[in-house]
C-alpha cells in the first residue's frame, strides 16, 4: 500500500461516522463483546476506509476533502485497495449472518454511487444528500443494532429502533451540507451540484442550523420520554460547545465568506464528533444515574 493510498482511505475519518454506531450500543446494549468489535472492526477500518477511498479514486479532488487538506495524486492503487477492503469487509461480514453481509453490501453500493460517473449522485443534491442522510444515519443505525445483539431485520421495523434511527439520520442531514461548504469552487467547476452548493455560504449556515435544532429537540424528547430527563438534559449540555462553535463561525462568514473554509469545518466536525461520542459512551456504559 502507498502513502498515497494509505492517506485516501482516511482511516481517522471513521472517528466522525463513530457517534452513530455508538448510539446504536447504547440503546441496544449488546451482551457479546466480540460481536460488538467484529461489527466497529468491520465498519470502521474496512468498510468506512473502503468508501473513502473508492470515492476519492473517482472524485480525483485537487483541493481539500474531509480529513485531507491537501489530498496527493490517487493511483490505480487506491482503487485495488479499497475493492480489497470491501471484500474483507463481506467476507468477515458472514460471521455474523449472510443478512448482515448484505447490508455492508447495500451501504458499499450507496456509497460508491455517490461518486461513480455512471450514476453519481454528486450531480443530484437532494438524491445525494438523502443518500448520505439515510445510509451513514439511519440505515447504519439498524446495519449497528443488527450486527452487535441477536434481534431479527423483521423487528428492526418496531418503533424501538425505528424511532433513534430516524434520529440518527436527521442530525447526518443537517451535519453534512456543512462537510461541503469550502469546495463550492471545485464542485461547481466539475459540474458537482452539491446540496451545499444549491443553498449557498449562507443558506447551508441556516439549512444546517434549522436541522441541528429540530434534532437537539428530538433527540431531548426522546431521551426524556423513553430513558430519563437526565439523560436528555446531558445531552443538550454536550452539545453547547458544538452550538457555541457553530454560532462563532457563523457570525465569522456572515462578515467575510472566505472563512467558510477546510480548517474551520474541519474543527466544527471534530468538536461535534467529540460531544456525541463523549455522550453516546456515557450512555452506553450507563455511567449516568437515572
Amino acid at each position: 500500500m502507498t502513502k498515497s493510498t494509505f492517506l485516501h482511505l482516511r482511516f481517522p475519518f471513521s472517528f466522525f461516522l463513530l457517534p452513530v454506531f455508538l448510539f446504536g450500543v447504547a440503546v441496544s446494549q449488546p451482551t457479546d463483546w466480540v460481536r460488538l468489535g467484529l461489527v466497529f472492526f468491520v465498519l470502521h477500518f474496512l468498510l468506512y476506509p473502503a468508501s473513502n477511498g473508492y470515492n476519492s479514486y473517482f472524485d480525483q479532488d485537487e483541493g481539500s476533502i474531509g480529513g485531507l487538506e491537501h489530498p496527493p495524486e490517487t493511483t490505480k492503487d487506491l482503487y485495488r485497495w479499497a475493492l480489497i477492503l470491501d471484500v474483507a469487509a463481506l467476507l468477515l461480514g458472514f460471521i455474523i449472518d449472510w443478512k448482515f453481509t448484505l447490508m455492508l453490501l447495500a451501504y458499499g453500493l450507496a456509497s460508491k454511487a455517490y461518486s461513480h460517473p455512471w450514476v453519481r449522485l454528486k450531480k443530484r443534491p437532494i438524491a445525494g444528500w438523502l443518500a448520505v442522510g439515510l445510509f451513514q444515519g439511519y440505515f447504519t443505525f439498524l446495519m449497528t443494532v443488527y450486527g452487535v445483539t441477536s434481534v431479527t431485520v423483521e423487528s428492526l421495523l418496531a418503533s424501538q429502533w425505528q424511532i433513534p434511527a430516524f434520529l440518527s439520520s436527521i442530525l447526518l442531514l443537517g451535519s453534512y451540507p456543512m462537510t461541503q461548504i469550502y469546495q463550492h469552487d471545485e464542485d461547481q467547476a466539475r459540474g458537482d451540484i452539491t446540496i451545499s452548493l444549491r443553498l449557498g455560504i449562507m443558506g447551508t449556515f441556516y439549512f444546517t442550523g434549522l436541522f441541528f435544532s429540530v434534532s437537539a429537540l428530538g433527540f431531548f424528547l426522546y431521551f426524556k420520554e423513553i430513558f430519563s430527563v437526565h439523560l436528555g438534559l446531558l445531552f443538550m449540555i454536550l452539545l453547547l460547545p458544538v452550538t457555541g462553535y457553530f454560532l462563532y463561525w457563523f457570525l465569522t462568514v456572515r462578515k467575510d465568506e472566505s472563512r467558510a473554509d477546510f480548517r474551520r469545518a474541519m474543527r466544527l466536525n471534530f468538536v461535534s464528533a467529540l460531544m456525541l461520542n463523549l455522550f453516546f459512551l456515557i450512555f452506553a456504559l450507563n455511567l449516568l444515574p437515572t
